[in-house]
């Protein structure tokens, strides 16, 4: 070993990480190697004067004075990014599958799968954007850069709707031409066009996505004493900017398009997605930043691979000096702080086992245990986030089958007709309507019931929206079944696209409401999961657990729709699908009933996770929320103030 290398030895420990030993498991001295040689994944070395994940400036400097950055005013400008991503992605869910149908002469069907695939796509391909943030580049320059990528593919949109040419001919296709298919289709050009500017469109908000929310609690102190208070604000006001963007995409724009067309309602959202690229750089002198950590992939491919070359190795083998890691506050990760060794998946333990033979200078055959620790942590967050994919299943549904049944209902509201394709409003109206008594109504009530100041665990907010869903879908069922022999019993069987005037739409207000507060319960509770338990430098690898869970709902309900077609149509088309197209000879309410069976055993399946799932303790994090940001730091083995024991349904802490 060089000059620079030493070997420094901690109290004994037992190897699973148990204070009390075991009848005869073996007392292993850990030993750590520190070695200023030790290589990161690209050769980097530590993080130098940077300790463990404190805030940068946008140059990569430790930041004079803390105080005069961050805070809420940076998150200000970070919601104003949100709330035009969120507007614009709305805007297209609504718009495109009509704009597809009524401009670019495509069937309904091939237009909505066009359009689902392009959801599922860009929320499922999120990961993208959060490795390239941890990775390379960090959360502000990977906003920075796919943000003005958006920009390009809405312009692009923009122009395809205003550019004759880039249309087919318009002429002579009424609405009969357009039900009989005998309008001029679009060139094979024209929707390779389309579906490029849609498709650059959504890798722009691939990158956005799991970058956003992660760079708006960045700008919040770890060491305050309201740390813990403000992050929960921050991600309840993130989905309020993401509801106040739908809300007004179901309405301003749905009215923009109606009264001056196409070009001018995809122009407005390019606008809007303009001027909040302004704003959110007008703040770059407020934000703090997180260096990036390297490849989180490589990360995970060191301790695959280590871990396997050593799967012989005994954890009693007299060659075995201990578990790999660095001694001191630092660690071999940039943007990170060590993560204490912990019991599951014991196997992967064995890329930080040190042998007599390794120096630590080769991380593809000995890893750190925060390495290690990070790739348990991924492992152990997937089963929440991918409970939720039952919620976005449901909400892709409602998407098309309550726009269908509200076509068949008055939606006269006095003497103010709404259009159907407003309907979707009213889940964002229930959000917003929720987020704005949370803190006044929710809260004190809640945390009368489950003694958490801040009413519910992270978990426990999860699984009130998971909850919620199923009444939804239920009631969902129950009202469609009512409709559809309302509908018999009057004569519209064969009308499925005439309105029922005695029957009004706003019985779907119901399920909507009920829809939005599971929605915001799960997924805001989700968000602030995943940040405060991702790895430090994974944090938006984390955040897009959420987006890729979405995704996968959106395809899960193609797929879904598929099966039921083909498994509940007769043969020689003798009887009519549940998911028929005419929604009065169909059985949507079997469909919504199936739903909510589905979600029931989404439901169990989250509770057994939830119950599992122990949270992981952060050194300083919370011990710091009691001390003050004053606090001194080095009591890493100090029990934690906030995060006492208990064992619940919705987790260990």
């Amino acid at each position: 070993m060089g000059s620079k290398e030493r070997e420094i030895k901690s109290p004994e420990v037992q190897l699973g990480g148990n204070s009390t030993p075991k009848r005869g498991s073996k007392k292993l001295g850990i030993y750590f190697l520190e070695s200023d040689d030790r290589r990161t994944a690209f050769g980097r070395g530590y993080s130098g004067g940077v300790e463990g994940a404190t805030p940068v400036n946008i140059h990569g400097k430790p930041i004079p004075d803390i105080n005069k950055t961050g805070g809420w005013i940076a998150a200000l400008f970070i919601f104003g990014n949100e709330m035009a991503e969120r507007m614009a992605y709305f805007g297209l869910s609504v718009n495109m599958v009509a704009f597809m149908f009524y401009v670019m002469h495509r069937p309904f069907s091939s237009s909505a799968n066009a359009v689902n695939n392009f959801l599922g796509i860009s929320q499922a391909s999120s990961v993208l954007g959060g490795f390239v943030a941890d990775a390379y580049l960090g959360r502000y320059w990977t906003i920075a850069i796919f943000t003005t990528i958006y920009l390009a593919g809405l312009t692009g949109i923009t122009l395809l709707a205003t550019i004759k040419v880039f249309v087919p001919n318009q002429d002579q296709c009424d609405q009969i031409a357009l039900l009989l298919g005998n309008c001029e289709p679009a060139k094979s050009w024209q929707m390779m066009y389309l579906y490029t500017v849609l498709y650059v469109t959504g890798f722009g908000a691939a990158g956005i996505r799991p970058c956003v929310s992660s760079f708006g609690a960045d700008q919040f102190d770890e060491r305050s004493r309201n740390y813990r208070s403000h992050l929960d604000r921050f991600f309840n006001f993130f989905y309020l900017s993401v509801t106040v963007g739908a809300i007004v995409a179901f309405t301003a724009v749905v009215y923009i398009q109606m009264k001056h067309g196409w070009g001018a309602a995809f122009g407005s959202l390019a606008i809007a997605m303009g001027l909040s690229n302004m704003l959110f750089f007008a703040g770059t002198p407020m934000y703090r930043h997180r260096l990036p950590g390297g490849s989180p992939l490589t990360r995970v491919a060191q301790v695959l691979v280590a871990a396997f070359r050593k799967r012989n190795v005994s954890f009693q083998s007299s060659e075995l000096v201990g578990l790999y890691e660095l001694p001191g506050k630092r660690s071999a990760i940039k943007g990170s702080n060590k993560i204490p060794h912990t019991d599951d998946f014991r196997c992967l333990d064995k890329a930080s086992l040190q042998l007599k033979d390794d120096d630590g200078a080769n991380p593809w055959r000995l890893c750190t245990v925060t390495q290690v620790e990070e790739v348990k942590i991924l492992l152990k967050l997937l089963p929440i986030p991918a409970c939720t994919i039952m919620l976005s299943v449901v909400l892709t549904e409602y998407l098309t089958l309550s726009v269908q049944q509200a076509y068949t209902l008055n939606t006269h509201m006095g003497h103010l007709k709404l259009p159907v394709t407003c309907m979707p409003v009213f889940p964002g109206l229930s959000i917003f309507v929720l987020l704005s008594l949370y803190y006044s109504v929710f809260v004190p009530i809640s945390r009368r019931i489950t003694g958490n100041p801040h009413g519910a665990s992270q978990l426990q907010r999860v699984g009130i929206g998971l909850a919620v869903s199923i009444l939804s879908v239920a009631w969902a069922g129950v009202f469609e079944r009512y409709r559809r022999t309302y509908a018999i019993q009057h004569g519209y069987e064969a009308s499925f696209l005439t309105q029922m005037p005695d029957l009004s739409a706003y019985w779907l207000l119901i399920q909507y409401c009920l829809i939005g507060i599971a929605e915001v319960f799960c997924i805001v509770g989700l968000l602030e999961f995943l940040y405060e338990e991702a790895p430090d430098a994974m944090r938006s690898i984390g955040s897009a657990y959420a987006a890729v869970a979405g995704g996968l709902g959106c395809f899960a309900a193609t797929i879904l729709n598929s099966i039921v077609k083909s498994t509940t149509r007769g043969k020689g088309e003798t009887r009519e699908s549940w998911l028929s197209q005419n929604i009065n000879t169909g059985r949507f309410d079997y469909f919504y009933w199936l739903l909510t069976v589905m979600s029931l055993i989404n439901f169990a399946a989250f509770l057994y996770a939830a119950h599992r799932y122990q949270y992981r303790s952060k050194d300083g994090t919370d011990r710091q929320s009691e001390k003050g940001p004053g606090s001194d730091h080095t009591s890493t083995n100090a029990p934690d103030p906030i995060r006492t024991p208990q064992l619940s349904v919705f987790g260990r802490e």
